[in-house]
């Protein structure tokens, strides 16, 4: 059934986490190693794939953008979904904006077959594979060989959740905790660092959870990646708070290759927000925790973060705190979401709902702060020799991340994926500038 790929253009369009971004890299791997051709437009393709996401009322807009623009652009194009958005609309909804394969989460691996039966004309103009991910204890069948899309390596090692935070919808479209092989997961690493890549970022939905639901600690799969030629950087991608133990901080700051840089998501600084939120922890503990981190990975571990605001109930007071552990916590990037209600979640319910304008204005507010907090963090780093690992290159110039994280627009040659030394001169924006030393 998959010959019906073979020199097929397929478009492929990642929204969302990291782990999404996983999904669309292993995807790639499997319409390559078909035979179909991967392009970089939705123009004139035979196939487009879009790996949704639905965590916010924007995050479904841009789904339906991202098919009408298909649609719009490739007439002809067939237009399969996967996901969390795919995993709950309805078929009405995918009828009318034209979609012609949905497949929901723990069966991604099933979509290359599903499309090349639709372009071969084998199949119903509409098809579908989706399960009750609150039962499943499936792991999404899918595999990476080499990054496609990306210089980095996402490798997915956890999905789904069971905290239930009380305003967010992912747990009930990842559906129930589940872990990946670690034997699976050094394989896939092995093949990536024989690829040439030198970087992975392991992701997950709750990636604290790997182990809980597994056969193996989080501490001891890093210990093992560690191990691995070939690979370089290793790094984490968003990680709950409450799952960074001692063991696994002891871990990490044995491992050099580990980049210093974690993100765990704060949300607020008011304890009265974060318990109607029910995340588990008050500000005094996340102030706590991210002292710990650096008092075992050293001052220079750069914490980013996400705030939420205008969260129902959040009193200028409460607001106030989240500026004010913002700053306490010493955070670098801080990724700012206005609130967003969505159906089926306990805070959907919630009164005291914070007007539209009110939001807004905390929004820039905490936006302003982020803005200064960045600058605060990226400054330590001017006037020294940084290692750069190259995304894009143009000419004369090029522009990657440091270990911690930072973005870096840097002067002279280097070809991309390789890792170069930079001596940084100044900040611009949101990122760093230097020259390439020799």
């Amino acid at each position: 059934m998959m010959n019906g790929l073979e020199g097929r253009k397929i478009w492929i369009c990642s929204l969302g986490c990291r782990s999404n971004h996983y999904d669309g890299e292993a995807l790639a791997n499997a319409f390559a190693d078909a035979g179909a051709e991967l392009v970089k437009s939705p123009e004139e393709c035979d196939g487009a794939v879009l790996v949704s996401c639905t965590v916010t009322a924007m995050a479904d807009k841009k789904c339906r953008q991202a098919v009408r623009r298909v649609r719009r652009l490739s007439r002809n194009a067939l237009v399969a979904v996967c996901g969390c958005w795919a995993q709950k609309i309805s078929r009405e909804e995918a009828a009318s904006l034209g979609i012609s394969v949905v497949v929901g989460n723990r069966r991604k691996g099933e979509l290359p077959a599903l499309l090349a039966a639709a372009l071969g004309g084998e199949s119903p103009s509409f098809a579908e594979d989706r399960i009750d991910v609150l039962r499943s204890r499936e792991w999404d069948d899918l595999a990476l060989t080499r990054p496609l899309l990306h210089t980095r390596a996402f490798v997915k090692i956890q999905d789904g959740c069971n905290h239930f935070c009380s305003y967010c919808a992912i747990p009930y479209v990842r559906g129930f905790p589940v872990s990946r092989d670690p034997g699976d997961v050094l394989a896939e690493i092995e093949r990536i660092a024989a690829s040439g890549c030198p970087e992975v970022v392991l992701t997950g939905v709750h990636l604290g959870l790997y182990g809980k639901y597994g056969s193996v600690s989080l501490a001891e799969l890093v210990r093992r990646i560690a191990a691995v030629e070939g690979i370089r950087r290793i790094r984490f991608g968003s990680l709950e708070p409450f799952g960074l133990d001692d063991e696994l901080l002891e871990t990490l700051a044995a491992a050099p290759r580990f980049c210093r840089h974690l993100h765990l998501p704060l949300q607020s600084g008011s304890g009265s927000v974060l318990g109607r939120m029910k995340r588990g922890y008050g500000p005094e503990e996340f102030l706590a925790l991210a002292e710990k981190a650096r008092s075992f990975l050293g001052d220079d571990l750069h914490i980013s973060t996400d705030v939420l605001v205008g969260f129902p109930g959040e009193t200028d007071g409460d607001f106030a705190d989240t500026l004010s552990l913002m700053n306490e916590c010493r955070f670098g990037k801080v990724h700012v979401f206005p609130f967003s209600p969505r159906e089926g979640t306990e805070a959907w319910s919630y009164p005291d709902r914070v007007p539209r304008e009110t939001v807004l204005r905390r929004t820039r507010e905490a936006l302003s702060a982020a803005d200064d907090l960045l600058v605060r963090y990226a400054s330590r780093w001017v006037g020294a020799d940084v290692a750069v690992l190259a995304e894009e290159t143009a000419g004369n110039s090029f522009q990657g991340l440091t270990p911690s994280f930072l973005r870096v627009v840097a002067g002279g040659r280097a070809e991309r994926g390789e890792e170069v030394q930079v001596k940084i001169t100044r900040i611009s924006g949101d990122s760093l500038r230097g020259k390439r030393t020799p």
